[in-house]
């Protein structure tokens, strides 16, 4: 019975103050551009309601952040920038493999962006070994499962692969009792992160996954919405 309510408050007190109007738009966002790229006769309009995702979450964020201290707000702006130009980049990378080249520098001065704004709001007595000898295990797994078909994109991919873990281990140290369920909104907002990249590299790199397309989209999603509210809610916000 305890450990139920346990469970229960620390459910209420994530989904306290959560913007429902805002959350509810999101949400027909998303799931408006998962019908229009899971159906053929709809594809031309993800090219406006892929970028509409961040762009809504940017303009989001924005508004609600203003006590934010002006440093963390900057970098969340522009992790959240860079990575509405990492969307648009690949709408185009059936045109030209460039453009994934592009996307993927995006994303990847997009979780700098994170790293440095995380790491301003970390627990200077967070230990996060563990946590990072459990990434690397599970990126070494994943590395070994890719590189046959990385080709020229080797170092790119391992590149990038070291700075998302960096983003994910930047957002466990942000670990603080007094801020809890901001701490656990941008942790699982890293992971689902980590889930929506390595799905996308297997099935670019490895063998085509089912559903891709929603799977990526989908994590990728939750993974922007879960950190921006994580930070809103930082106890750096609240004072």
């Amino acid at each position: 019975m305890n450990d139920e309510l346990h469970i229960f408050t620390k459910t209420e007190v994530m989904l306290r103050h959560i913007n429902i109007p805002f959350t509810i738009l999101y949400l027909v966002i998303v799931s408006i551009h998962l019908i229009c790229g899971a159906s053929e006769g709809l594809l031309a309009y993800t090219y406006y309601t892929k970028p509409a995702i961040v762009l809504s979450l940017l303009l989001y964020f924005i508004s609600q952040s203003k006590s934010l201290p002006k440093s963390i707000r900057l970098l969340i702006i522009l992790a959240l920038l860079c990575s509405l130009i990492g969307d648009v980049a690949l709408l185009f990378e059936s045109l030209d493999p460039m453009y994934f080249i592009i996307g993927l520098a995006a994303f990847l001065i997009a979780h700098i962006m994170y790293i440095l704004a995380f790491l301003k709001d970390r627990n200077p007595r967070s230990k996060p070994l563990g946590f990072i000898i459990m990434l690397l295990v599970y990126a070494s797994v994943l590395f070994y499962v890719l590189k046959s078909g990385l080709g020229d994109m080797l170092l790119p991919v391992l590149v990038y692969m070291l700075v998302i873990l960096g983003m994910s281990t930047s957002a466990y140290m942000r670990q603080k009792k007094e801020a809890i369920a901001s701490y656990n909104w941008v942790c699982i907002g890293a992971l689902l992160f980590m889930i929506s990249d390595s799905i996308l590299a297997l099935n670019k790199f490895y063998q085509p996954v089912a559903w891709s397309a929603v799977s990526i989209m989908l994590t990728y999603a939750l993974a922007q919405y879960c950190i921006v509210i994580g930070v809103l809610k930082s106890d750096t916000n609240s004072r």
